[in-house]
């Protein structure tokens, strides 16, 4: 069995929240890491030399705007030179917005499509034929319990997440006869950075000190009553970017407290 620490990674959205999570992961690892995002260059960097100092074998930056189908393809072959080939895929980047279907702007329609359906698309098109050449590849999709049942005002990522899903399907299917697979994580409310702020938002306008102000929020949804850890995500995607789970494929994986078993 191959160790990650031979292996090339790409992470999209990999320099903050979750993404940053899982690119720390595979750091400790010593795998090899290609990170996507939009930041500046210096932040960029302060990033990079934190992951190597958490012990990434090299590290690079990508701020390709993946709202563009030949910015998101060139990532992959931007990996490939600088890191010889790409091993693992991960599509994490994500946007969203909130609003009733008969007010959502068609311009935010199209970014969330682009970017949380569209990228992931482009960026495993380009990836497979390398993969397929060296039968080797793991695809981790970041989707989300949206992917898998829906919430009002969020049409958009809903139907984003559920492609992707279904996309994850495609992929597993048309490999399945190589050593490549293709699987979705499909997370409930994880306390990133944007979550502790919504959480912090929800206790001063209800007045409930922050612990309790949280149980209030992810309880409407998790049936355990707590939040998921970034590096539980992160966890799970280690394990399916190693050998062992060669004949794990086209799965959805819920991670997301019992949101989805109700």
């Amino acid at each position: 069995m191959v160790p990650l620490s031979a292996r090339t990674v790409i992470i999209t959205g990999g320099v903050s929240g979750l993404g940053l999570a899982m690119a720390s992961a595979f750091a400790a690892t010593g795998a090899h890491l290609y990170v996507g995002g939009q930041m500046s260059d210096k932040k960029a960097a302060d990033i990079l030399a934190q992951l190597k100092e958490k012990g990434a074998a090299s590290c690079h930056f990508d701020g390709a705007d993946l709202r563009d189908a030949v910015a998101a393809r060139g990532m992959v072959d931007k990996a490939a030179d600088v890191m010889g080939c790409v091993d693992v895929l991960i599509n994490n980047a994500g946007i969203q917005h909130v609003a009733p279907v008969d007010e959502f702007p068609s311009e935010k329609w199209q970014d969330i499509i682009d970017v949380n359906l569209s990228a992931p698309f482009h960026l495993i098109s380009s990836v497979l034929p390398g993969m397929k050449q060296r039968d080797f590849g793991r695809i981790i999709n970041i989707a989300s319990a949206h992917g898998l049942v829906a919430s009002v005002h969020k049409s958009a990522y809903v139907a984003a997440k559920h492609g992707l899903v279904g996309l994850t399907k495609t992929v597993a299917l048309e490999t399945a006869q190589q050593n490549i697979n293709c699987n979705a994580i499909c997370p409930g409310f994880v306390l990133t950075e944007l979550v502790d702020r919504q959480v912090r938002a929800h206790a001063e306008k209800t007045g409930l000190p922050y612990d309790k102000a949280g149980i209030a929020m992810v309880s409407e949804k998790h049936a355990a009553g707590q939040f998921l850890m970034p590096q539980q995500v992160a966890d799970m995607a280690l394990f399916l970017a190693r050998d062992a789970a060669q004949n794990i494929t086209g799965s959805s994986f819920s991670l997301d407290g019992g949101w989805t078993a109700q």
